[in-house]
């Protein structure tokens, strides 16, 4: 089966997806003619011109209802199309993760970009939390459009950065010009320390910042505290410790815990507040399912609860 690679642009109504994938098209050093899907889910002002394409190559569909992204739907387009490539224009109203659960095998998502208007991006940050969320917890590239020159980015630095360390950031401004974003972000733990300190107000961002980097992290020692997590189903010596997570919101509340090894675990129970100090080291576990960060741990100490028992990326 070949290998379908998939681009997926993401971002609200007249965001500038359409724009910018138009422009893509038009790139002959980008579209040197691969069979190439474009699936529409969302209708905009903009329309697509295909005879300004650099090659033929391309076929449009458009989905109208999210319920239609089905595995089943997507292998009939590539039995259709024979295509080797998938240009997305995902509906800013509808969430990635039912799209990507969608996907065939042989889908992989290449790239993912968030085009994002400068000017009302900020209102649906306050009335749309979650979806601005769904959209940039995952993207590789966020593209800030019609910025006027000598704006404030600083609010939409912080917009992204709320919710993603990984993901890159440009500005595109009114003049024609854009670049890329340069604003320091310094971590509040120093990960060069013999032992990194993680204030309580801290998990969320160094959690997510572990899970970006875990290179970063492998051979570290660390120290935080967190809420014990047992199951019946874990190997002898193992429990899970973490902290509950959120996000955008109330509803979306999850535990982001780490695996831990230590030789006392079957003393804890499960909620009991501790101070860990581990080591971490980067490995395959079957509770993760995958290759991720696992904690040995040279003290396990009683603690009290946090004064905030939630934590946010903010």
């Amino acid at each position: 089966m070949n290998e379908v690679s998939v681009y997926v642009f993401t971002g609200f109504l007249e965001a500038g997806k359409t724009k910018m994938i138009q422009k893509a098209l038009e790139d002959p050093s980008f579209n040197a003619g691969e069979e190439t899907l474009l699936l529409v889910c969302e209708e905009g002002m903009e329309e697509y011109d295909p005879s300004a394409f650099a090659a033929p190559n391309v076929r449009l569909e458009n989905v109208e209802e999210e319920s239609a992204l089905t595995p089943e739907y997507l292998s009939s387009l590539e039995k259709k199309y024979g295509m080797v490539r998938v240009f997305v224009e995902f509906n800013g109203m509808w969430q990635l993760n039912g799209f990507f659960r969608a996907l065939p095998e042989n889908w992989l998502v290449y790239q993912e970009i968030f085009c994002a208007d400068a000017g009302t991006i900020l209102n649906y940050n306050a009335n749309m939390r979650s979806l601005v969320v769904d959209k940039l917890q995952s993207c590789d590239l966020v593209v800030f459009n019609r910025i006027a020159r000598g704006a404030d980015v600083m609010p939409l630095h912080k917009l992204v950065r709320g919710v993603s360390r990984r993901a890159g950031i440009e500005y595109d401004y009114t003049d024609g010009t854009a670049e890329p974003d340069q604003i320091e972000d310094p971590l509040p733990f120093d990960v060069n320390a013999d032992v990194i300190e993680i204030a309580d107000p801290d998990y969320a961002v160094w959690y997510r910042d572990l899970m970006d980097d875990m290179a970063k992290y492998d051979g570290k020692t660390v120290r935080f505290k967190g809420l014990v997590a047992i199951d019946r189903n874990f190997p002898a010596n193992t429990f899970a410790v973490g902290r509950h997570v959120m996000t955008c919101c109330v509803e979306d509340i999850q535990y982001a815990g780490l695996i831990c090894k230590w030789k006392r675990a079957s003393s804890l129970r499960v909620r009991d507040w501790v101070t860990v100090t581990a080591k971490i080291s980067v490995e395959s576990h079957k509770l993760y399912g995958r290759e991720g960060p696992v904690l040995t741990a040279s003290a396990v100490v009683y603690a009290a609860p946090p004064q905030e028992e939630v934590v946010s990326f903010t």
